[in-house]
């Protein structure tokens, strides 16, 4: 299979985007994912980093990934279905174990049970158009979804929102102290991801995944359109994410982060411009690669694409042994937190590089794709990677 190095740089731009919001998830307890004013009053120091974040990265990269996992979905269909369902069912499996033992924000396990729904409606779609458009439509059903359950929900914030004092200290205690206190909260978490995938978030991040694939269909996710194309869209459909999520974000700020409004209502502004905004970003990379692909770090960027798993993963040991194991969860704001960032970026970066100068894959996709062939049957000599 022929790589498209594009299409490595911005999975590679997905996965060190996302550390950007994973960061507070790591370093700050669960509630502050969301809330900025998750322990009652906020300065105005985290106020404008969660401000800025939410108008440039929250629900951006991760659009943004799942918007190339399902391209990934559209080039793996010549594989066969044997080779695509063991590929999907082990990533359900590395996500379960990635979720139960080691962090509560996995997002393999959603991608896995997802992708074992939308290869099958990939394969079988009628025709681009109707691609497109059913993953247009399912989205359209997740946000509504959303607003549904703002109507349901009531006014009164609950402690997933705002924690009182002692399950703060017990989300501290267990997540560094670790052992079967930690395992049992994260299986409780892992249920609640589950029922949230199929209730709500599966049907937004099947038709990211859907759309993707028509993407990649057509020739835009490969780069086959012209360069003035390119830079012409990402101008209007940034433009267009802004000015949708932008009022929203100040709204938020107005209404002190109020729970029936900034968790359910709020939120659909942002989920409406980050796919219009995610595209954007993507369509800056190919409309200028000609210039980008001359830089040395692009091309670094482009390897942590190609191992966008052992990555996505390495974050993980990296902040749980800075956050939980050093003791340092709960100790730093917002704004603080992001200093971690340029570190552990620049280890996903040499580790990439220096890992790719004398292999083809990095370690974990090399381990996946033998353990799919193992499952699928299929000779190794068959598929390129």
């Amino acid at each position: 299979m022929e790589r498209h190095v594009t299409l490595d740089f911005i999975r590679g731009v997905a996965i060190l985007g996302i550390l950007l919001l994973n960061i507070n998830a790591f370093g700050l307890p669960k509630a502050a994912y969301l809330n900025p004013a998750w322990y009652g009053e906020i300065t105005s120091r985290d106020a404008w980093t969660w401000a800025l974040l939410d108008i440039f990265a929250q629900a951006k990269f991760l659009s943004l990934f799942a918007i190339l996992f399902g391209a990934g979905l559209q080039l793996l269909q010549g594989r066969g279905k044997r080779w695509i369902q063991c590929r999907l069912t082990l990533l359900v499996l590395l996500g379960f174990i990635h979720g139960l033992l080691f962090w509560d924000g996995d997002i393999l396990l959603a991608y896995g049970l997802v992708g074992l729904v939308c290869w099958r409606m990939i394969r079988d779609a009628a025709s681009l158009k109707t691609l497109f458009n059913t993953g247009v439509a399912l989205y359209l059903i997740g946000i509504a979804v959303l607003l549904l359950l703002g109507f349901i929900a009531g006014n009164e914030p609950n402690r997933a929102w705002i924690p009182d004092a002692a399950n703060l200290q017990y989300e501290a205690w267990w997540k560094t102290t670790g052992g079967l206190e930690a395992i049992g909260n994260r299986a409780d978490m892992l249920s609640d991801t589950l029922l949230a995938i199929g209730a709500q978030y599966g049907w937004q991040l099947a038709g990211l995944m859907l759309v993707g694939a028509a993407l990649m269909r057509s020739g835009w996710l490969k780069g086959q359109f012209s360069l003035r194309h390119y830079r012409r869209t990402a101008l209007v459909l940034i433009a267009v994410g802004l000015l949708i999520n932008l009022p929203s974000t100040l709204v938020q700020w107005q209404l002190g982060w109020d729970y029936r409004w900034c968790a359910f209502f709020l939120q659909v502004p942002r989920e409406l411009s980050a796919p219009l905004q995610t595209l954007g970003y993507a369509a800056l990379a190919y409309g200028y690669w000609p210039q980008l692909s001359r830089l040395k770090l692009v091309h670094a960027v482009a390897c942590v694409g190609r191992m966008a798993l052992t990555n996505y993963l390495l974050q993980t040991l990296i902040c749980t042994t800075l956050f939980y194991q050093l003791g340092l969860f709960m100790k730093f704001d917002r704004l603080q937190l992001l200093a971690f960032v340029p570190f552990i970026w620049a280890v996903n970066l040499l580790l990439s590089v220096c890992w790719l100068r004398r292999f083809r894959q990095g370690p974990v996709e090399w381990l996946w794709r033998q353990l799919t062939a193992r499952a699928s049957g299929v000779s190794l000599s068959h598929t390129s990677r």
